[in-house]
């Protein structure tokens, strides 16, 4: 037989393993190990079973090369900031390649990129010949299964061999069958991992609130874990928004309501307006009903200088988004032009800003019940409510949707102004209507030093264009 080490060592003349001469009760006693002749050999085979094992040949045209990291050239919403959150993701995710050291973790949604990333870093490090296994989260446990039945190996060996890879990269985090030995074993290879410090690469489409506490735990340790949240649209659908995508602002309609395009109405003081208002009113039984009642109203100056007065209100939250700001009037009087102008402004300072009517955004969130629905309900709702300029257009009465709707609706709002996030608001609701439907709320944005509340008195916007053609504002 073909000798297992080098005939010629000094420590096993060839036969690859050596025992240490200790002491009855040491940890070595009566052990086998490998001899250092056959480190090459082993550290190959165990290189060799690691590539086996992630099936990287499949993912081999996944590099650096061929990643955009300007994403999808043609997506039709792909906003600045994510096109510059996704150049970064791939510039962090270049660096650990060339010097793996701590964790990675790459959090987004389908088709973001977190995958593609994932596996450059592994072909990259093959390449160099570091010992690398890349596998998806259920693969893993599958294979740690399978171990228990398989003739050349054994369970132990392979739980090693995962577990003391120089670099892990699991793949799809989350999606795995979480039985308590799968959550076992997994906080296992992590745990260990974590304590020696050994590099590693993880992707998620969950919040790291949605993962097992031990694990989470480990995932916010910031001097050792680099976490990187990718926000870029599916780079496979670039027809589509990305998350939350509900945002108007990428409608023809909206994207032209801009400060500069926004009418200050001055000649219209003097003219007179019809005007549609809705009253309460009790009927023969004496029950309170809603009525709309037409009417004919003067525009004066005052009506316009409330106008003016939401207009430079709404220029100066544009410009350093700061607290609530909060626009009243009846439809079609300016208030949507200037929330959409401030969303506007805001991106196009390559920021970020979401525009959605309420009615929309719990549509939105109902949607996430649905079986075909590829994002958690917790997901959309922490997108949503974290977002940072959150613009909420045509805030209704109280009891004009469900009682979760209304729960949800609050809980987004309450959320944001505990934690100081700029939210714009628009509503047709007059502030004594407002105080009732939402006395909570309301409480809530009669501080001055965190809201503004401005009511527009102008009739709706109707001017006679060029061609006899009549233009509006929301």
């Amino acid at each position: 037989m073909k000798p297992l080490g080098d005939p010629n060592c000094p420590h096993c003349g060839g036969v690859g393993y050596v025992r240490y001469d200790v002491p009855v009760g040491h940890e070595k006693f009566g052990k086998l190990e490998t001899c250092v002749c056959r480190a090459k050999d082993v550290a190959d085979g165990a290189r060799s079973r690691l590539f086996a094992m992630s099936n990287l040949n499949r993912l081999s045209h996944l590099t650096f090369e061929n990643f955009n990291p300007s994403g999808n050239d043609k997506a039709k919403f792909m906003s600045a900031q994510e096109r510059e959150n996704l150049r970064v993701a791939f510039e962090r995710s270049e660096e650990f390649a060339r010097v793996p050291q701590g964790w990675l973790l790459l959090e987004g949604g389908y088709g973001c990129g977190k995958t593609h990333l994932a596996a450059a870093i592994a072909n990259f490090a093959v390449n160099m010949g570091t010992p690398t296994l890349f596998i998806t989260v259920p693969d893993l446990l599958d294979s740690l299964r399978f171990a228990y039945g398989d003739p050349e190996t054994t369970f132990e060996q392979r739980f090693e061999e995962i577990r003391n890879s120089a670099l892990l990269i699991l793949d799809d985090f989350g999606t795995q069958n979480a039985t308590p030995w799968a959550q076992e074993k997994l906080f296992q290879i992590i745990n260990y991992r974590y304590i020696n410090k050994l590099p590693t690469v993880i992707t998620t489409n969950l919040m790291l609130d949605e993962i097992e506490g031990r694990i989470r735990s480990r995932l916010q340790d910031e001097e050792f874990v680099k976490h990187l949240k990718i926000s870029a649209p599916d780079f496979r659908r670039p027809e589509e928004t990305s998350n939350p995508g509900i945002s108007m602002l990428a409608l023809p309609e909206i994207k032209v309501m801009t400060f500069k395009t926004f009418q200050p109405r001055d000649d219209e003081v003097g003219t007179e307006a019809v005007t549609t208002t809705t009253v309460e009113k009790a009927d023969r039984f004496g029950n309170k009903v809603k009525s709309k009642e037409i009417s004919r109203i003067k525009v004066t100056k005052d009506d316009v200088k409330t106008l003016h007065e939401a207009h430079n209100a709404a220029v100066g939250f544009a410009e350093s988004p700061d607290g609530w700001l909060v626009f009243l009037g009846d439809s079609f009087c300016g208030k949507t032009h200037l929330a959409a102008a401030i969303g506007n402004y805001r991106i196009g300072l390559g920021g970020q800003a979401l525009l959605v009517e309420v009615t929309s955004l719990l549509d939105y969130l109902r949607q996430t019940f649905r079986p075909s629905s590829d994002v958690s309900f917790d997901r959309r709702f922490h997108e949503i409510r974290t977002t940072p300029l959150l613009i909420l257009d045509d805030l209704k009465d109280s009891g004009a949707g469900s009682a979760w709707a209304e729960d949800k609706l609050y809980s987004v709002l309450n959320y944001r102004y505990n934690a100081h996030l700029p939210t714009v608001i628009t509503s047709t609701l007059r502030p004594e209507s407002f105080a009732l439907s939402y006395p909570n709320l309301w409480n809530k944005l009669l501080d001055p030093t965190k809201c503004q509340v401005l009511v527009i008195n102008m009739p709706p916007y109707r001017r006679i264009a060029k061609g006899n053609k009549a233009g509006k504002k929301k």
